[in-house]
């Protein structure tokens, strides 16, 4: 039996597809399951129980033993969100005591953190344990998931094996319920719909030109790739990024999206609100090394080819993965 918490989310409901596309058909899928809309992403998987997060822990407690694998994807993602109790209950205290139930248990743990523990980037892209301690990310979401590497990596008692995952910035199919927190290609390609132009955020950074503060953009699809590679390895536990390697421009990105509907790309740019734009990351790149060290090597899909399959196959057509 497998457990994957947000399993209704973004990643988490892509994750439970590649599991079902991998014969694995025993989970059990934990979440709050009060958004209808977000329940779409699960409309024709495979599952054995839901479990509503609120009651895993004592859920879990009772199943145990029948327990092989945990995927610790859900958290509160909004980086737009500044209220610290809010990460501390549903991302930091939540992962602690799920970390303790399965090293009590001794189940192997695989968790999502975020690129956003970087902060501005001045410590670089490396996933190294040494710098963790020293990273200073730019909003509470940030901070929470940097918290929780923090606290993992200093404990003594483990569960048999652990990874943590820093995601970079995961585009792809099942974020329809996401809203303003979609990827850039979900708003670009509405956008496109109603008005044939896309809106992006100037730059206000003499460093970088308009449109081309750049990031490490992933296909959901390689992200549950590198996921199911740990499972089955389940060997030299520790934190890693999860990114391409290389990073890419906004503009590159909405170029890609004009493409894939066959259009003229049209392009402007907008301030970037007061409320995010001393916390706005100009650049983020992932240095893959570590991944690739313990034996993991599958391609990334390249920026083109992801968002010509998400726009074709999914967005184009409303369909889910």
């Amino acid at each position: 039996m497998i457990i994957v918490t947000g399993a209704a989310g973004f990643i988490g409901s892509c994750l439970v597809r590649k599991l079902n596309n991998q014969g694995l058909m025993d989970l059990v899928l934990v979440d709050d399951f009060s958004n209808d809309l977000k329940n779409k992403n699960l409309e024709g998987k495979q599952f054995t129980e839901k479990v509503h997060r609120m009651d895993f822990m004592n859920w879990l407690e009772e199943n145990h033993n029948h327990i092989d694998f945990v995927f610790h994807i859900g958290a509160r993602t909004d980086t737009t969100e500044f209220h610290q109790s809010i990460f501390d209950k549903l991302n930091l205290n939540y992962s602690k005591n799920l970390w303790k139930k399965c090293v009590k248990y001794q189940i192997p743990f695989i968790y999502a953190s975020s690129a956003a523990t970087y902060g501005m980037g001045e410590f670089g892209f490396q996933d190294s344990h040494e710098i963790i301690e020293r990273l200073k990310p730019l909003n509470p979401y940030g901070q929470s998931k940097n918290d929780f590497d923090k606290w993992v990596l200093k404990q003594n008692d483990e569960p048999p094996f652990w990874a943590g995952f820093k995601f970079f910035n995961v585009f792809g199919p099942n974020e329809y319920h996401k809203g303003r927190m979609a990827s850039v290609i979900f708003h670009t390609f509405n956008q496109i719909k109603e008005s044939e132009e896309m809106k992006l955020f100037r730059s206000h950074n003499p460093n970088f030109k308009d449109g081309e503060q750049l990031r490490d953009f992933i296909y959901v699809k390689d992200v549950c790739d590198v996921l199911l590679f740990m499972m089955k390895h389940k060997k030299d536990s520790g934190i890693y990024n999860l990114g391409t390697g290389k990073a890419r421009s906004f503009i590159d990105l909405v170029k890609a999206t004009f493409n894939a509907l066959n259009k003229k790309p049209n392009i402007s740019f907008i301030d970037i609100p007061e409320d995010i734009r001393d916390k706005y990351q100009y650049f983020t790149q992932s240095n893959m090394q570590k991944l690739r060290n313990i034996g993991y090597k599958n391609s990334f899909t390249t920026l083109e080819n992801g968002v010509e399959d998400y726009v074709k196959s999914y967005l184009s057509k409303g369909e889910y993965y």
